[in-house]
């Protein structure tokens, strides 16, 4: 078989607009994709992707939850402040996780919730 890589993750949100902002204005990432005729944005997060598509109405159970999503920061704390500064919600501030790393929980506008971590040198 040959081998399988990341490519992107997808996670779904009510309004188009207002999600684009947060993620590109308040997060500031690169968009690659967005077309708000399908509803669907993808933003530049290294090697992999993550996208969003406006949930329809029979997949409103898909918004305002844990996403699994993790985006790593080098420095967790000054990006923590610049977040939090950009009007960015947490769920919890940075906290140093049992596996040596440190984690915080932030929000999208939907109630979504994602990681930021921010990974010891010696992780593999």
């Amino acid at each position: 078989m040959s081998s399988l890589t990341l490519g992107y993750v997808n996670f779904f949100v009510s309004d188009f607009d207002r999600s684009l902002g947060f993620f590109r204005d308040q997060l500031g990432l690169k968009v690659l994709t967005e077309d708000s005729d399908s509803g669907y944005a993808s933003f530049d997060t290294g090697p992999a992707q993550i996208a969003f598509a406006k949930a329809g109405d029979d997949q409103v159970e898909l918004i305002g939850r844990h996403t699994g999503i993790g985006l790593i920061a080098e420095d967790i704390h000054i990006t923590y402040e610049q977040m939090r500064a950009a009007g960015v919600e947490f769920e919890m501030p940075p906290t140093r996780q049992p596996w040596g790393g440190m984690l915080a929980l932030f929000k999208d506008p939907d109630g979504n919730i994602f990681y930021l971590d921010q990974i010891p040198e010696d992780h593999p």
